[in-house]
C-alpha cells in the first residue's frame, strides 16, 4: 500500500504540473489573469511536494511518524485543491457556455480556462486515492 501510494502521488504531482505550467502560459501568476489566487496555487504545490518527500523519507526510513507528517500535511492540500476546484467549476462553465454558442476561443479568459478537463478529473479523482492509501498505510492497514 506505501508504494500504491507513492505511484498515485507521483501520478497526481504530473497532472498538477500540468496544470501549474499550463496556468502559468497563459499568466495565471500575473493579476487579473485568473480566478486562482496566487498563493493559493503555489501553497497548494508547495505543500503537496514537501508531503511527497516526506512520503519518500517514510519509505526510506520506514518510521510512522513520517507517514502521519504526510498524512496531515495532504489535509490542507486537499482543502486548498477544493477551493481551487470550486473556484475553476464557474470558468469551466463559462468555457462551455461561450463553445455552445460559438465564441470566446480557449485562449481568452482566465488562465485556468485552458485547464482538460479530463486532467482536471483525473487529478482530483488521484487525489483522494491517495489521502486514503496514505492514511490506510499510516494506521497500518495492509502492511508496509
Amino acid at each position: 500500500m506505501d508504494i500504491a501510494a507513492l505511484v498515485t502521488w507521483v501520478i497526481t504531482a504530473l497532472g498538477g504540473f500540468y496544470m501549474l505550467g499550463t496556468w502559468l502560459a497563459r499568466g495565471g501568476a500575473r493579476g487579473g489573469n485568473s480566478h486562482l489566487p496566487v498563493p493559493v496555487v503555489f501553497g497548494h504545490f508547495a505543500l503537496a511536494a514537501i508531503g511527497l518527500v516526506v512520503w519518500i523519507a517514510y519509505l526510506v526510513a520506514d518510521t510512522d511518524a513520517l507517514a502521519w507528517i504526510a498524512f496531515v500535511l495532504l489535509v490542507p492540500v486537499a482543502l486548498l485543491g477544493f477551493v481551487m476546484l470550486a473556484r475553476w467549476i464557474p470558468v469551466y462553465r463559462a468555457r462551455a457556455a461561450a463553445g455552445a454558442q460559438g465564441g470566446g476561443a480557449a485562449q481568452d479568459g482566465p488562465a485556468e480556462r485552458n485547464f482538460p478537463v479530463a486532467v482536471v478529473l483525473a487529478h482530483g479523482l488521484l487525489a483522494v486515492v491517495t489521502v486514503v492509501l496514505v492514511l490506510l498505510s499510516a494506521l497500518g492497514v495492509g502492511g508496509n
